[in-house]
C-alpha cells in the first residue's frame, strides 16, 4: 500500500509536523528523505531495506558515491542531495557555535568538532582559534596523518594563531579507531602546544578527542 493511502498521523511527514522530527525513526526521517519508493516498495519500506543493507543511518550517510549509487533505487542525484544536507547541518553547527562564546557553549564546540572529524578515516588535528572574548575566529584542520598519529608542530600552530591574531585555542583531533581515550602521547603534544602557546600569551581552552561516543574533554578530565 501506497503511504498516501496510510492513515495521516502514521504518514512520516504528517507525523513530523505534527510531533516534531525528533519523533520520527530513522527510516521514517530516510523516507522523507527519499520521498518515493521503487517498484514493490514504499517509501518506508525501500528506507527500511537500506538501513538493513548498510547497517544503519550512520554507514548510509559515509557510503562512498559509487556504494551509494549502486543500490536499486538510488544514483547520483539522491547522493548529490544527501551530501548537500550533511553540509547545512556541518554549517549549522557551525553558525551555532559563532553566535556564542565557545568558553560557556562547551557542547556546541564539541558538536561541531564531532560532526568534522568523527567520520574521517585518517587522523586530523585540528583547532577552534578564538578572540579575546572567547568567540569563534576560524576552523583550521591544521595536520593530517594516518590511522595511528598524526605530526603536530608547535612552530605552525603558533604561526596561524598569530596569523589570526587569536587569543585562546581550542584543540581537537579524531581516533579513527572509535576509541576517544587520550593517549600518552596526546597528553604530550597537549603540554608541547601550550608551552609554546603561553610565549604568545595565548590559552589552550580545551582539546577534545574525537571517538565513535562522545567527544573526551582534556579540560574536564584535568589534564590541562
Amino acid at each position: 500500500m501506497g503511504i498516501n493511502h496510510w492513515p495521516a498521523d502514521e504518514r512520516p511527514r504528517e507525523k513530523l509536523l505534527q510531533l516534531g522530527a525528533a519523533r520520527l525513526s530513522d527510516a521514517e526521517l530516510l523516507a522523507i528523505f527519499l520521498r518515493v519508493g521503487v517498484k514493490g516498495k514504499n517509501a518506508v519500506v525501500l528506507a527500511q531495506d537500506l538501513l538493513a543493507h548498510y547497517g544503519g543511518l550512520r554507514p548510509l550517510l559515509n557510503a562512498t558515491q559509487e556504494d551509494f549509487c549502486a543500490y536499486p533505487g538510488l544514483g547520483t542525484a539522491k547522493y548529490a542531495q544527501l551530501q548537500a544536507v550533511l553540509e547545512m547541518a556541518k554549517r549549522h553547527l557551525e553558525a551555532e557555535l559563532l553566535r556564542g562564546e565557545a568558553l560557556t557553549s562547551p557542547e556546541a564546540a564539541a558538536r561541531y568538532l564531532k560532526m568534522q572529524l568523527r567520520d574521517l578515516p585518517h587522523e586530523v588535528f585540528a583547532l577552534l582559534l578564538l578572540d579575546n572574548q572567547h568567540r569563534v575566529l576560524r576552523y583550521e584542520a591544521l595536520f593530517r596523518g594516518t590511522v595511528d598519529a598524526a605530526s603536530v608542530y608547535p612552530r605552525e600552530v603558533v604561526k596561524l594563531v598569530l596569523e589570526h591574531n587569536a587569543a585562546a585555542v581550542i584543540l581537537a583531533h579524531n581516533h579513527p579507531s572509535g576509541i576517544a581515550e587520550p593517549s600518552r602521547a596526546d597528553e604530550q603534544i597537549t603540554q608541547r602546544l601550550k608551552q609554546a602557546l603561553q610565549s604568545v600569551d595565548v590559552r589552550i581552552l580545551d582539546h577534545f578527542v574525537i571517538g565513535d561516543g562522545e567527544p573526551v574533554s582534556f579540560a574536564a578530565r584535568g589534564l590541562l
